[in-house]
């Protein structure tokens, strides 16, 4: 690689992932924050789109944001920073926490298909069904279960979204 290649650094509690370079010229800080893509670092933005964090459409730090706040990003002199603390990945959000205490604990096949989903939001219920080693069929009603009662949910088209967990 050449030019200003990002630098990943993972720490007991956090991973940093530096960014050379600032906000582009023609970019505002609320542009930045709402998702106007105008990516300084294209090999970061490669990166994220091979791992499937984010696409060319500007979704990335809209959804940074959303999961860790504003204050993950840290906008130096010649740098951006952003953390992601360990804390914050894998936790149950609310509307999961409190289904869980409503109900039984999900059964180890959902958990699966949620944490997958996690890791991958772009995965296909066929994906599933290799990783999970059931039918489709079973893929599909387990999804729809956590559809129905708040555990996951679609955005986006059938072919181009992708799964989100609450």
């Amino acid at each position: 690689m050449e030019g200003n290649e990002p630098m990943i650094s993972v720490f007991s509690d956090r991973i940093e992932i530096l960014s050379r370079g600032t906000l582009a010229p023609a970019q505002t800080m609320e542009g930045f924050f709402l998702g106007e893509s105008i990516p300084v670092n294209e090999k970061l933005s490669e990166i994220f789109l091979q791992l499937h964090i984010s696409e060319k459409s500007g979704r990335g730090v809209p959804k940074i944001t959303e999961m860790y706040g504003k204050d993950a990003f840290s906008f130096r002199e010649n740098s951006i920073v952003v953390t992601i603390p360990f804390e914050r990945i894998n936790k149950v959000g609310n509307k999961v926490g409190k289904k869980v205490g409503d109900k039984k604990s999900l059964n180890s096949r959902r958990q699966k298909i949620i944490s997958e989903m996690r890791d991958n939001p772009n995965i296909t219920t066929a994906e599933l069904h290799n990783i999970l080693g059931v039918s489709e069929t079973a893929v599909e009603n387990n999804i729809s279960f956590l559809r129905e009662n708040g555990y996951i949910e679609r955005v986006g088209s059938k072919k181009a979204g992708y799964w989100k967990v609450l």
